[in-house]
């Protein structure tokens, strides 16, 4: 296929070309992707770079970027070898002639301490830089060991800062090894922001300062570039609809009663919740219809769930239907319930291919593995979140799977909301676009001090 690029896609491409630290902060379905990839085609072409290293999440370093080489006329000379599989298959790729070396997040530590003495790669590609958004994580430390030795790097994403502009110190360090925001996380913080609901010495909101928000995006502005879809493209029409439900009255008992007491007996089990995160994570549980035993044993609540979601697949009339669920009880669950639907999971890319003909009428896929970088646009317009996240990042990259370039028809997002629990504080939060677990947790708390008098 011949790429005809949009003039915002040449616009970043030569951005890319043009600083040696570049971000992109492209939305969802503007082509992130293709335009790396000719500004790679370009820069190799010049004699720039010679070895370029592309970390992305495991499914989109699997498939996407692969199938944007064989896509795409201009890019067919480029050769490419994926760092992936167990250490063997992996050092085999690493040996492999290429131009492009694609890899996992989760071997960045494995590949910065087997090749840190003769590092190979003088090009860096980091598709959502936003998964380096912790300073303390072991592949940010990892990367920023080898961050000298790189000539170039381009950090991609849709969002940047999906929680706070803390989040932003370490992707933009490794752009720029602390030119513009500070050496230091610490720093950054003391300069940028004061502290807000903290117990002691440990804090657990940062507000910003006056004007920081406007400093912060001047001193990034130079390197960092951000496009919106909505600015650009001419997206179909996207429908959220929220479907409350109603749980039968001993599920609804059981949830108020370990809301209240933190503890719930189910039989010969006592599920405890030893804190607010770990609370959350059972009520949760609950609202979608099952819940694991400290044991680790599946007890089932409540239907509820499963019930309106046949409904929906009903409806659908044919249509396929792709379902987010949380849960490994609620992949189970859903795929034992809809056994005449022949509902699956995204396992590899050709399920992808099938998805994409419209050959599989029920897809499972869990947002924290498939909200990067794959496209399931041509495949229906209908999605059903079975399992709400609290993670804004993940849902929004999540429903940009098929509300993105491509989609022809209206898209559909079902919210599958059980009444009374805390799905509905995530949504109201999702709603804000103000999301985080502090958030979340302090909701949680505010219910049971409104319903208890705690």
């Amino acid at each position: 296929m011949q790429f005809k690029p949009h003039d915002y896609q040449r616009y970043a491409v030569n951005h890319i070309i043009d600083n040696s630290a570049a971000g992109l902060f492209l939305d969802m379905g503007l082509g992130k992707t293709v335009t790396t990839l000719t500004a790679i085609d370009e820069l190799l072409f010049l004699g720039e770079v010679n070895k370029v290293l592309v970390i992305a999440p495991l499914r989109v370093a699997e498939d996407t970027w692969s199938t944007e080489i064989d896509k795409w006329d201009h890019l067919k000379n480029l050769r490419i070898s994926k760092i992936l599989g167990n250490p063997n298959q992996r050092l085999r790729a690493i040996n492999t002639p290429a131009d492009i070396y694609v890899t996992n997040r989760e071997n960045v530590e494995w590949l910065v301490n087997e090749l840190f003495a003769k590092w190979p790669f003088d090009m860096v590609v980091i598709d959502e830089l936003s998964s380096f958004k912790s300073s303390k994580a072991i592949r940010f430390r990892a990367l920023k060991k080898v961050r000298p030795y790189f000539k170039r790097i381009v950090g991609l994403t849709g969002t940047p800062a999906p929680n706070s502009l803390i989040d932003l110190w370490p992707q933009v360090y490794l752009l720029d090894g602390g030119k513009r925001l500070g050496k230091t996380i610490t720093g950054y913080k003391d300069q940028y922001f004061r502290p807000g609901r903290k117990n002691g010495y440990v804090v657990y909101e940062w507000k910003l300062k006056e004007g920081s928000e406007e400093t912060i995006q001047s001193r990034i502005s130079d390197i960092c570039i951000s496009m919106k879809a909505k600015d650009y493209l001419n997206l179909p029409e996207r429908i959220d609809n929220p479907v409350e439900i109603n749980l039968p009255e001993n599920a609804i008992n059981k949830y108020k009663q370990l809301e209240k007491e933190l503890v719930i007996e189910l039989g010969e089990d006592d599920i405890t919740a030893a804190n607010a995160a770990v609370l959350t994570n059972k009520l949760l549980q609950i609202s979608n219809g099952a819940i694991y035993s400290e044991n680790h044993e599946v007890i089932e609540i409540h239907e509820e769930k499963l019930k309106v979601l046949e409904d929906i697949v009903e409806a659908a009339n044919g249509k396929p239907v792709l379902v987010f669920y949380t849960y490994k009880h609620d992949y189970t669950r859903i795929v034992k319930h809809l056994k005449k639907y022949k509902a699956r999971g995204l396992e590899d890319s050709i399920d992808i291919a099938e998805w994409n003909k419209g050959n599989i009428p029920v897809l499972l896929v869990h947002p924290a593995s498939a909200g990067h970088g794959l496209n399931l646009q041509y495949g229906g317009n209908i999605i059903v979140w079975f399992g709400l996240t609290w993670s804004l990042e993940l849902y929004q990259q999540a429903n940009a799977r098929l509300h993105r370039q491509g989609q022809k028809e209206t898209v559909i997002i079902h919210h599958l909301i059980s009444k009374g629990t805390v799905d509905e504080d995530v949504m109201k939060a999702l709603a804000n676009k103000e999301i985080n677990q502090n958030m979340l947790l302090e909701a949680v708390k505010a219910r049971i001090k409104n319903n208890y008098g705690g």
